[in-house]
């Protein structure tokens, strides 16, 4: 595909930060305790990746590649074990409302209707009562939720329910918004029509996106560049601009062919990780 760049992970010496960077990775490592009691086991190795400002990344790779983990690194739930994670410029200790994460799982409160969910983390601001109504009111008109505002989770679909979530984030006006697989448990229609939802905010608000999906075709519909992730020891091992102007159809020419291009990097790349090492006879 014409449009389609591709830069393999780097091993020479780090570059100078440049200015539209918002997160700056270097040898970055998480390791976790291994299940068997065997020490650590390694999820996660970036040697070099930078968020630029405004953009949507996508991130993508077979399971146990480190996609949640990464996400989890950069929103501040966990520290890293080693290496340099910097948000614009300083880093990473903990997270903050700057840094917001819509997560698989829709992760609502169900005692709580759609406003009080969408208005938790306000309150825990102690943002002042009239301006939570009006931000809550705002973000529930944005995502098409105005009419249920007094509903619980119950009474919502699946895909209501990640649109209250969607809200929830876009509530607190984030600068970098972080979701992880949000579209992975819905339907086709819902997925298809939730994807659109967050390319029309992202067009008007200019967030900056790190997107995990396990969908290649997601990928290079929603995204301007896509990370590849391999479990460790490679870790991420090429970055992929994706080129192709906006609006997009997932089921065009481009982004078919684009999506057959990446399948074939990942496939390949899988395969020289698993691939068995003879040595001679």
């Amino acid at each position: 595909m014409s449009g389609m760049k591709t830069r393999h992970a780097r091993t020479g010496a780090f570059r100078s930060p440049e200015p539209d960077v918002l997160v700056r990775i270097r040898q970055l490592r998480c390791a976790w305790p291994d299940p068997a009691g065997r020490g650590l086991r390694e999820a996660l190795f970036v040697r070099e990746l930078d968020v630029r400002q405004g953009e949507i990344l996508a991130v993508t790779g077979p399971s146990g590649s480190g996609k949640s983990t990464l996400i989890n690194l950069v929103a501040g739930f966990v520290p890293p074990s080693s290496g340099e994670l910097l948000y614009r410029g300083a880093p990473v200790r903990g997270s903050g409302p700057d840094r917001v994460v819509v997560f698989q799982n829709h992760a609502l409160f169900p005692w709580l209707t759609a406003f009080e969910n969408v208005a938790y983390g306000l309150r825990i601001q102690k943002v002042p009562g009239p301006e939570i109504r009006q931000r809550v009111e705002e973000a529930l008109a944005l995502t098409g939720l105005s009419d249920f505002a007094r509903a619980c989770p119950a009474a919502l679909s699946g895909g209501m329910c990640q649109r209250v979530a969607l809200a929830r984030a876009l509530v607190l006006r984030p600068e970098l918004l972080l979701l992880d697989e949000p579209f992975a448990s819905l339907d086709a229609v819902n997925r298809s029509l939730l994807q659109d939802e967050v390319l029309r905010l992202w067009q008007r608000f200019r967030w900056t996106i790190v997107q995990v999906t396990h969908r290649v075709e997601e990928a290079v519909f929603m995204a301007d560049r896509v990370a590849l992730l391999l479990p460790p020891p490679q870790g991420l091992v090429q970055v992929t601009d994706i080129g192709l102007a906006r609006p997009r159809t997932p089921d065009s020419p481009e982004v078919q062919a684009g999506t057959r291009a990446l399948t074939q990097a990942l496939t390949r790349a899988c395969a020289r990780q698993t691939a068995p090492k003879i040595g001679p006879l």
